[in-house]
């Protein structure tokens, strides 16, 4: 941790995102925490996400969309069986199906068909601007919501471990990746449905969800910096 100037001068952060925050959360506290007006996040976490979230403050906040074109790692689970409206445990779960007959070959099959250049359809309860507006706010009104696929590159998609429902995966893929969207299409494929239980980010290119810091002990540090300098 340096002295509470650089920040004004420029730094990046690396924060692990805590579970039901937003990724303007972050930067809002770290805004207050630093006294800096100059900063923002480079790729945005839904709340129910954890992990990996760059931050920019001063002249850092030039390379933010060099950040956010970067490749990006994830691990997870989807629930097999059942849909959601905004393809995770924002909305409950609905149309359940029977799974007793998919096995783990099933499966495999069905990521390896995700693998490599899609086109991907985001999910309508989604922050994408349409007339200026975010399309979500339409889907929570229950209007028609209709959004173009867009290329996206799936690098690999892994399954890591089954335990039924749930299927543990670790996705490697290119920006503009919904892992929403991946895991509603899966469960699609295997004709039973699926929806996204929880997902952590764990790289942005070469840096690491395991080099970032928690809200808490960051805080820690920048009101330890703080007390320091009153003292000196």
């Amino acid at each position: 941790m340096q002295d509470a100037n650089s920040f004004a001068e420029g730094r990046v952060l690396l924060i692990d995102k805590p579970l039901h925050w937003t990724s303007f959360d972050v930067v809002r506290k770290l805004r207050n925490l630093i006294h800096i007006k100059k900063i923002g996040h480079a790729g945005t976490l839904d709340p129910l996400a954890t992990g990996l979230l760059i931050v920019c403050t001063g002249k850092f906040t030039k390379k933010i969309n060099e950040y956010m074109g970067m490749e990006k790692e994830y691990t997870g689970t989807i629930t097999l069986g059942a849909t959601t409206p905004t393809y995770d445990l924002e909305s409950e779960p609905a149309d359940q199906k029977d799974i007793s007959h998919l096995g783990a070959a099933q499966l495999e099959e069905a990521a390896a068909s995700f693998t490599g250049p899609i086109m991907q359809v985001p999910p309508i309860h989604s922050a994408i601007k349409r007339k200026g507006k975010p399309v979500y706010l339409a889907a929570r009104k229950g209007l028609d919501v209709q959004l173009e696929p867009r290329p996206v590159t799936i690098h690999s998609f892994n399954i890591e471990k089954i335990e039924w429902p749930l299927v543990h995966f670790r996705v490697v893929c290119s920006t503009g990746t919904y892992i929403r969207s991946l895991a509603h299409d899966f469960g699609k494929a295997l004709g039973v449905g699926g929806y996204l239980s929880s997902l952590r980010r764990t790289r942005i290119g070469n840096f690491l969800a395991e080099e970032a810091s928690t809200m808490v002990r960051f805080e820690e540090e920048i009101r330890g910096l703080q007390a320091n300098e009153a003292k000196g």
